[in-house]
């Protein structure tokens, strides 16, 4: 049995919850009084057999807050509560650093993959390019993964099977809530995982809404609109010559599931079923995006996709 350590908890960001019942399983009543009410609605609709992986635990836990530890080892089945999660070192075989908080996300890798330990981070990785040069290099050697789960979204399954069938592709516009930094990556890694394209440029337009415009060599422009407060969506619209389709993602298990499921790989088997240069392209255009709002002018990403060393320049 391999065993996971799962270090939370951000304000808002109920994936330790999420997460470790998908690995888990979860206790009924814990769960139900953890006051994460969405997550324990769309939980409890699932079958039985979409829980836990073969030979894959979340044994350690560990917040910054020890009653937030408690109250999460007991609602996902988890053994032991960790006070300082470096103490995780030489007892588990992967964590899970299931925060949002980017800012903290080196600090808090760093220990674990010196240690030769295998990581998965929430997104987004880092707004940082340092941090993902840093980042870099256990992403390729397979010992890091961060990726949003809505790039497996299964509402995304048809599109992507039969993206040929659109014709040449004309235009993209997708539409997510809350802000950039955090929830700009959903998108970004939903629409990418569509194409076989890396963007050109990005440039941030001061409306009413935040919204980016992503340009392609071949012509293809895509609109990313950051609503704020707003009601929830995860929207994607596409245009080709030949078809056009809406997609609105829905089912957060699934995709999670599935993005777990490649992890849980990653640590039983050491497969890389995930391309570890879609993690680097996917926060190069999330940083320029933040370069462009800041700077006020489009970015061209050659230099960036040149500095990271991405392939093709």
């Amino acid at each position: 049995m391999k065993k996971i350590g799962l270090l939370g908890l951000t304000e808002g960001n109920g994936h330790p919850y999420s997460w470790g019942a998908i690995l888990n399983g979860y206790d009924e009543s814990a769960f139900k009084n953890a006051n994460w009410d969405v997550i324990y609605n769309y939980i409890k609709k699932r079958d039985i057999s979409e829980f836990k992986f073969n030979n894959i635990k979340v044994t350690h836990v560990w917040t910054q807050d020890k009653y937030l530890s408690e109250n999460l080892k007991q609602a996902i089945c988890a053994e032991k509560v960790i006070e300082n999660y470096k103490e995780m070192i030489g007892e588990v075989d992967a964590v899970i650093i299931a925060r949002d908080d980017y800012e903290h996300h080196l600090e808090m890798a760093k220990p674990f993959l010196e240690a030769g330990i295998k990581v998965l981070i929430d997104k987004p990785l880092t707004m940082e390019l340092s941090d993902l040069l840093y980042f870099k290099e256990y992403l390729y050697k397979g010992q890091l993964m961060s990726v949003a789960g809505l790039r497996f979204a299964i509402e995304l399954d048809e599109t992507k099977a039969n993206i040929k069938s659109f014709g040449e592709l004309k235009f993209i516009q997708s539409t997510v809530i809350n802000d950039w930094e955090k929830y700009g990556i959903h998108i970004i890694d939903g629409v990418l995982g569509l194409l076989n394209q890396k963007p050109k440029s990005i440039q941030y337009i001061n409306s009413s809404t935040e919204m980016y415009v992503v340009s392609f060599e071949s012509g293809l422009v895509w609109t990313i609109n950051i609503l704020g407060n707003a009601p929830k969506t995860f929207n994607i619209q596409i245009w080709g010559e030949s078809k056009r389709a809406n997609i609105e993602v829905e089912d957060n298990f699934s995709m999670f599931r599935r993005m777990l499921f490649r992890f849980t790989k990653l640590v039983e088997t050491n497969e890389i079923l995930y391309n570890p240069e879609n993690t680097l392209i996917s926060i190069i255009l999330l940083i320029a995006g933040k370069m462009s709002k800041e700077e006020n002018k489009k970015i061209v990403l050659d230099d960036l996709y040149k500095h990271l060393g991405i392939e093709g320049y």
